[in-house]
């Protein structure tokens, strides 16, 4: 793993460095705390730290503070290298967020235990932070297409509502609904079906641009939301969006096929809630559907 070393005693610092690549280590030097300050605050900074206690411009204690008061979910492993012995010193090290601490003169073997133990740390904290992150996207996507679930998508809608409403920006939504889906399951079955859901999320989620968002609310049903500045008509981005998909052949279990999709606008109006916002988009895919499918819609 990467391990910075901060020490401003020549011997020390090579004795360190020394050791710790022979433990097959990646190790970056540098001599006091204010340079050990610059590169522990970079995104790619080492996970692991052997911060000496007494530096010049800056100390090792007074890097701890630093660090700790960073808002991050991989916080470094720090060892305080120190020549204090005093429990009162230790404690003080200890408390302002170190890790551990190891004295000088060191033992070499002492060394690689404790960088073995940080190391140990740091895995577990990576592991963890993985785990939540995971979950947090299960929690939060349509487990087959990859998309916003519903809940999630709903979510951003009311962000985006709200935040149109604050700076007096336009919001439109559009529920896009699959064209005969149930033919395609009742033809070539559910897995072909699924295969169409994936195919067609891809191609949505090419049409959009990047402040829009996508997310499936129900079996063949997404909602997709663009917003805009006030004024502007966004019928022509959805109405691209229905081309594309009708423009393209979706690859399947059962070979290519062909699908269009029925697409329900609405743009919000200053008496609007989210609600009448979403009533008056399903009125518009309604319409759409009414009048021949393949075809976008707006209600207002």
């Amino acid at each position: 793993m990467r391990i910075l070393i901060a020490e401003d005693d020549f011997t020390s610092r090579t004795m360190l460095a020394a050791v710790l690549k022979k433990s097959g280590h990646e190790v970056v030097v540098t001599e006091n705390g204010a340079e050990a300050w610059d590169t522990l605050r970079k995104p790619d900074a080492p996970a692991l730290a052997v911060l000496d206690w007494m530096m010049p411009e800056m100390d090792g204690v007074e890097v701890v503070r630093r660090l700790r008061t960073m808002q991050t979910d991989r916080p470094p492993y720090i060892i305080l290298l120190t020549s204090r012995d005093e429990k009162v010193d230790i404690i003080a090290g200890l408390d302002v967020g170190a890790n551990d601490y190891l004295t000088k003169p060191f033992d070499q073997g002492e060394l690689r235990a404790r960088i073995e133990v940080g190391r140990r740390m740091v895995e577990m904290q990576a592991a963890l932070v993985e785990s939540r992150e995971a979950l947090a996207h299960q929690a939060t996507h349509d487990p087959l297409t990859g998309m916003l679930n519903r809940r999630a998508i709903l979510d951003r809608l009311r962000e985006e509502f709200a935040r149109a409403r604050r700076q007096g920006d336009s919001l439109a939504v559009g529920v896009c609904d699959i064209d005969h889906f149930k033919r395609i399951n009742d033809t070539y079955g559910h897995q072909t079906g699924d295969d169409v859901l994936c195919e067609l999320s891809r191609i949505m989620t090419k049409s959009i641009r990047e402040y829009d968002s996508v997310g499936r609310i129900g079996g063949e049903e997404f909602l997709v939301i663009m917003p805009a500045k006030a004024g502007v008509e966004c019928t022509p981005l959805f109405g691209r969006m229905c081309g594309n998909i009708a423009g393209n052949k979706l690859t399947t279990r059962s070979g290519a096929l062909s699908v269009t999709v029925s697409i329900g606008v609405a743009s919000a109006a200053g008496d609007d809630t989210v609600d009448k916002l979403l009533a008056a988009a399903d009125a518009a895919l309604y319409r759409a559907k009414s009048e021949g499918r393949n075809r976008v819609v707006q209600e207002r």
